[in-house]
């Protein structure tokens, strides 16, 4: 998106838009939920459970990590990634707000 056409949407949308980019891609939903399932960082152990290579792995985490869905530290020689706690709160709440927003219309198409 443009940055002039981004500029007619509210900030609101823009993040929201960011990040569901960032989630739609169903090696991203594989990684978030292997992080989620480890309940801890997780460090090298997404090549060997998802049968991805690690560059094809490390371009899908940095898209995460871009759109604020995950956050990473340097442990030694690598990186360890887990959940970004408030950003994951934060798109809780949005999507929640969101879906409820629609109110079932009984005459419609």
């Amino acid at each position: 998106m443009g940055v002039t056409k981004a500029e007619i949407f509210s900030a609101e949308q823009n993040r929201l838009a960011v990040m569901l980019k960032a989630l739609a891609h169903p090696a991203r939903i594989a990684i978030l939920q292997e992080i989620i399932k480890s309940d801890a960082c997780i460090c090298g152990d997404l090549v060997e459970e998802l049968g991805l290579a690690q560059a094809t792995i490390s371009q899908h985490l940095k898209e995460l990590k871009n759109a604020g869905i995950i956050q990473g530290t340097i442990e030694g020689a690598s990186i360890c990634y887990c959940i970004n706690p408030e950003t994951w709160k934060q798109l809780q709440a949005e999507l929640g707000g969101f879906f409820s927003s629609y109110k079932k219309v009984t005459s419609c198409c």
